[in-house]
């Protein structure tokens, strides 16, 4: 822990992809706005190069040091390797008092080995999250739990996160209930002046259809899973002539294909590029219904109060499912089609899964954060007391 005669703090905060920054960016922000108290060192892995650029700039955040570590087609055991030895020379550079992470990426992962190593403090955003299933998600199951082990200082987005670092032994002093930072994030986003620009989507009468908004691309749905997933979309486009479907497609190649090979050139599906979150986000307020195997979008959705059906078959965020905002339908063509269909068909079923408090966050995550980094660097005991801490029930 940093002396408390240092003037400031120096943290490292770590990004690899789009989700992370999206969830960073709030607390990065926070941190830079207290220069008397914390120096900010940003370091961008470039774990997915494109999209993590479009996230950055839309927050007019710049790192600091960018290590560029894309490579196409690169697998898991390389990328590891070479975030663990950039991130252990960039350590070792930079000195930082704390490293800052943020969800289950091998960016996390390998960036948390390399501070371990070093006997560098680590500071885990949205920590506690489980499936307890080692191969559901893949790997970021795995990378979270390991990163667990290896941190200092747990926040965890919710109570039922707080409770499953608990039941593994960690110290109660350690963790901190904050909400998720995605909550700030899309709240900031949300009320931004917009516009689509895009020809396709410009063009897109949300007052004639209702928008079905889909994202599938977890590497556990290659194959299979997800020829049953297009399938089902194929079907319900059939079934609903008042429906249109947006899916962006990830760049994957396994993932372009499949989707391309069975819903590309079919009337009302409009297969699109990767969106920036900007994009993204004003779709999401313009959908009807959500579809997915994304594990931000679970957080998302009751942000702006859509219902959403889960493409997997387990959830490490059971929150919204618990308050019947979320249904999981796995990758079963059948009930896929099912679920959807009493989504489009029962209003009541519908208003139902909107009504609800949202059980992920209020907005102040990212202040209950830095807060409790200050405490930390005081050496205080308890670094937000539990009437600071998130509380889903609390008005």
């Amino acid at each position: 822990m940093p002396e408390e005669s240092k003037k400031n703090t120096k943290v490292m905060v770590v990004a690899g992809t789009r989700p992370e920054v999206i969830k960073i960016a709030p607390v990065i922000k926070k941190l830079q706005n207290q220069p008397d108290k914390f120096k900010t060192v940003v370091v961008a892995t470039a774990q997915h190069r494109e999209l993590l650029d479009q996230a950055l700039s839309l927050f007019n955040i710049k790192p600091d040091i960018d290590l560029n570590l894309m490579n196409p087609q690169q697998g898991l055991p390389e990328l590891t390797g070479r975030v663990l030895e950039s991130m252990s020379v960039t350590l070792s550079e930079v000195n930082p008092d704390i490293v800052l992470v943020q969800g289950d990426t091998t960016t996390v992962f390998a960036s948390v080995l390399a501070a371990f190593y070093q006997k560098i403090p680590v500071a885990h955003i949205e920590a506690g999250l489980r499936s307890y299933n080692n191969y559901s998600p893949f790997p970021e199951e795995m990378n979270r739990r390991l990163t667990t082990a290896m941190t200092d200082i747990h926040f965890a987005p919710t109570l039922s996160a707080k409770k499953a670092l608990l039941r593994e032994g960690i110290a109660v002093d350690k963790i901190v209930v904050t909400g998720n930072t995605v909550v700030d994030a899309l709240m900031h986003i949300s009320q931004l002046p917009f516009t689509f620009n895009d020809a396709l989507l410009g063009n897109l009468d949300f007052d004639k259809h209702r928008l079905v908004l889909v994202t599938s691309h977890r590497r556990e749905s290659w194959g299979a899973e997800l020829e049953n997933i297009c399938k089902a979309i194929k079907t319900l486009v059939e079934k609903h002539p008042d429906i249109i479907i947006v899916y962006p497609v990830h760049p994957n190649p396994i993932v372009k294909n499949t989707a391309k090979k069975i819903l590309g050139g079919i009337n009302r599906i409009y297969l699109v590029d990767p969106l920036d979150y900007i994009t993204f986000v004003n779709l999401m307020k313009n959908c009807y219904m959500i579809l997915t195997d994304s594990g931000g979008l679970q957080e998302e959705a009751p942000t702006l109060k859509k219902p959403l059906l889960l493409l997997r078959d387990v959830t490490e965020r059971p929150e919204a499912f618990d308050a019947g905002l979320a249904k999981i339908v796995g990758t079963d063509q059948r009930k896929i089609i099912l679920e959807s269909d009493n989504l489009l068909n029962d209003t009541q079923l519908y208003q139902k899964m909107v009504n609800s408090r949202n059980p992920y966050g209020d907005g102040r995550a990212a202040d209950r954060i830095v807060k409790a980094l200050i405490r930390w660097v005081k050496g205080e005991n308890q670094l937000l007391t539990p009437f600071e801490e998130f509380n889903a029930q609390a008005d």
